[in-house]
């Protein structure tokens, strides 16, 4: 008779937590998943004249974009033709304020 009434009760328990799992995953790391696509797809995508780096490290200026191929030329004039899946994304280097500017302001007011 207790035998019976432990195995009802750790049957609820396991349906109770696949019932929390599904939850989870639904309402939490199904639409995080979702978001994390979405923006890594907006990532890649380039337009003709901006600069591409693909998934191997070459980064090069979009010179010609059609379904299925984009055409990268280096900063040599080499053209490369690249899978859309290729580019890893757009190449958008960081300027960094010089430390000489910053000490030429500060003499100037000196």
């Amino acid at each position: 008779m207790l035998l019976a009434a432990s195995k009802g009760s750790s049957s609820s328990i396991l349906i109770i937590y696949v019932i929390v799992f599904g939850a989870l995953y639904f309402f939490y790391l199904r639409p995080r998943s979702k978001k994390q696509k979405a923006a890594r797809q907006e990532g890649r995508k380039v337009e003709v004249g901006q600069r591409a780096q693909t998934i191997g490290g070459f980064v090069g200026t979009v010179v010609k974009q059609e379904d299925n191929l984009v055409t990268l030329r280096s900063a040599s004039g080499v053209e490369l033709d690249f899978i859309p899946s290729a580019i890893a994304r757009r190449f958008d280097p960081v300027v960094a304020e010089s430390s000489d500017d910053s000490e030429a302001e500060e003499g100037d007011k000196k």
